[in-house]
């Protein structure tokens, strides 16, 4: 029962990581800002590294099954 869980909650990390990364690299080739009112290299290295995180979650919790 509790593989099921951890397949479920690594999914959402890896989904959301990747989707984050994917988006904050297509927001920094178009030369659009990332987060609106913050300078353009933290916003795109904070959610590059909350990207880099939560794939890392997502793979983690994939390796505990």
């Amino acid at each position: 029962m509790e593989s099921g869980s951890a397949i479920f909650a690594g999914l959402v990390f890896a989904l959301f990581g990747g989707g984050l990364l994917v988006w904050t690299a297509a927001r920094v080739r178009h030369r659009r800002p990332v987060a609106l009112g913050v300078s353009p290299v933290a916003s795109a290295t904070v959610a590059t590294l909350a990207a880099l995180l939560a794939l890392a979650l997502g793979v983690w919790c994939l390796t505990r099954l």
